[in-house]
């Protein structure tokens, strides 16, 4: 038996997330139109809804525990294919090699690192697979701070009421993403957290936009990108908006999270997104 027959025996024992893990039914966050191809890959603690067409994820969801979550388990940083799915319908090392993407993990490494010793390091490793990633710009700032941020501010805030969170999470895959090694790049992510509040579900949404500034950056992002380089990408940006948005823009069937919006919903388009600056902005009550 061969390394990858190996692999694919450990993860066929995976029963990844769990859509009852906050007592309400909190569903996969699915294609609306059905004519879209989708692959359920189960890992622990969460699972990722593939498209091999994008080679890329449409979305994930992960259950976390936040009264048993593990700090110390430590990164294995070394990426893998999925057994359970051809090489060539996967975005590898091929796309990320010599250039200035990162390997963006869609479920956040620590979110499913909970449970015994055992299980914890199951779950880290599980994280690196490629169909958990996708192409981010490599820079850091405020608005990429917050957004890898927001699951521990939201279980600060579930700590009052229950430390259980859900979080769904994905890119945006539209059909004008830029092309780049065989892929198409998103501009944008998205990001619905899940949790009791007073007995009752509840939502919130969140977009992290990578989307180059043309207005600043005019020149260099249409005509200083050489030849083979990746798609110019634009600072991040952090945004809370309504889930029923998020459905919309990333064409996706979120259950009941939209009715559950703590989110007020507003009326003016230019008033439906509001940027964070800190988690301070952060709407949490309807």
């Amino acid at each position: 038996m061969n390394s990858s027959d190996s692999r694919h025996d450990l993860l066929a024992d995976r029963t990844g997330y769990d859509e009852d893990f906050l007592g309400p039914t909190v569903p996969l966050a699915l294609p609306a139109r059905t004519s879209v191809e989708t692959v359920i890959l189960p890992y622990t603690h969460f699972t990722v809804v593939f498209r091999p067409d994008r080679r890329l994820a449409v979305s994930t969801a992960v259950c976390i525990e936040g009264r048993e979550l593990l700090d110390d388990v430590p990164r294995d940083d070394v990426w893998l294919y999925d057994p359970r799915l051809p090489r060539e319908q996967q975005a590898g090392d091929d796309v990320y090699r010599d250039n200035s993407l990162d390997r963006g993990h869609l479920v956040r490494r620590l979110d499913p690192v909970w449970g015994t010793a055992a299980v914890a390091g199951r779950a880290n490793t599980d994280t690196f697979y490629f169909t958990n990633a996708a192409p981010q710009a490599d820079v850091f700032n405020q608005g990429k701070k917050l957004w890898q941020g927001l699951e521990n501010h939201l279980l600060d805030h579930a700590a009052a009421f229950d430390r259980r969170l859900v979080v769904l999470t994905g890119p945006v895959l539209q059909d004008s993403d830029p092309p780049y090694r065989g892929i198409q790049v998103p501009l944008r992510f998205w990001k619905v957290a899940a949790f009791m509040q007073d007995g009752a579900l509840a939502a919130t949404a969140y977009v992290l936009d990578q989307s180059p500034d043309l207005s600043r950056d005019a020149d260099r992002a249409l005509t200083g990108v050489p030849a083979g380089a990746p798609p110019p990408l634009g600072p991040f940006r952090t945004y809370q908006v309504p889930v029923s948005d998020v459905a919309e823009i990333a064409e996706l069937e979120l259950g009941p999270l939209p009715d559950v919006d703590l989110m007020p919903l507003l009326r003016t388009p230019e008033e439906r997104w509001r940027r964070l600056e800190s988690y301070e902005d952060i709407a949490m009550t309807d």
